[in-house]
């Protein structure tokens, strides 16, 4: 239970005992670009795995799902393209796995979209 006469600052500051208020401090410690780049490969992460490539086989991989996939690289191609200019050095690498994941989408394709139409390419450009 919480005390009423405690101002959230307050709490902040002593800490509540609660194990998540760390975390919540944790967290506003990091910065931004680091936040930005964690959800980037985050989201490589579980296109890679929709994808299949995790799998020796991505086409026999439990775990492919391209309509998920199309779902995770577009939500990437946004974060990037919205947040390139806070990424600095970041950038290059963050696009180069988007870009790489695009390229694997359509190969793993069986009808690939038309070159612009593919997850997250109307963020990006057509990636060939």
């Amino acid at each position: 239970m919480t005390d009423p006469t405690v101002t959230p600052d307050a709490a902040h500051e002593q800490g509540s005992g609660d194990p998540n208020d760390s975390a919540v401090r944790d967290l506003a410690d990091v910065p931004a670009v680091e936040v930005i780049t964690r959800a980037a490969i985050m989201l490589m992460s579980a296109a890679a795995e929709k994808i299949g490539l995790s799998a020796p086989d991505p086409d026999e991989s439990p775990y492919r799902d391209l309509d998920e996939a199309r779902r995770l690289i577009t939500a990437l191609a946004g974060l990037v393209t919205a947040s390139a200019e806070y990424l600095g050095p970041h950038a290059g690498p963050v696009r180069d796995g988007l870009k790489s994941l695009q390229l694997a989408f359509r190969e793993a394709s069986a009808a690939p979209d038309e070159p612009g139409k593919g997850p997250g390419e109307k963020y990006t450009g057509p990636v060939w």
